[in-house]
């Protein structure tokens, strides 16, 4: 090999050797991608099984938890107000109980849907 050649080879080595490593950037950025994106969804995935073990419990339990617009009107009930449909903004008597609110506050969510869903 004469000189021109070497230094001809040397340079296409070069070349590739620039794209081999550009290759490598790009599959590093992509493997970073797919690493951050995979920690996310670890993580939404270990709160999505919190949430769904704590609604099982809830189930077992049988107990039911207010929503907050819920919490609210008891929250109003309990200050003497009426909730209900019927009597909603006037005041309770002392020691009234109004069965209408009562029902309002806590009915089971399954009554409020439409059928079918």
């Amino acid at each position: 090999m004469n000189k021109r050649e070497i230094y001809d080879h040397f340079a296409e080595l070069e070349k590739q050797t620039q794209a081999l490593v550009d290759s490598m950037e790009v599959l590093q950025n992509q493997i970073n991608a797919v690493l951050e994106e995979n920690a996310e969804l670890s993580i939404e995935n270990d709160h999505l099984h919190q949430v769904l073990k704590e609604e099982r419990g809830r189930q077992k339990d049988g107990s039911s938890h207010l929503t907050p617009s819920r919490q609210n009107l008891q929250k109003l009930y309990k200050q003497g107000f009426h909730v209900c449909n019927e009597y909603y903004g006037k005041r309770l008597e002392d020691n009234e109980s109004c069965t209408f609110c009562l029902e309002t506050i806590f009915r089971d969510r399954a009554q409020d849907r439409p059928a079918g869903k």
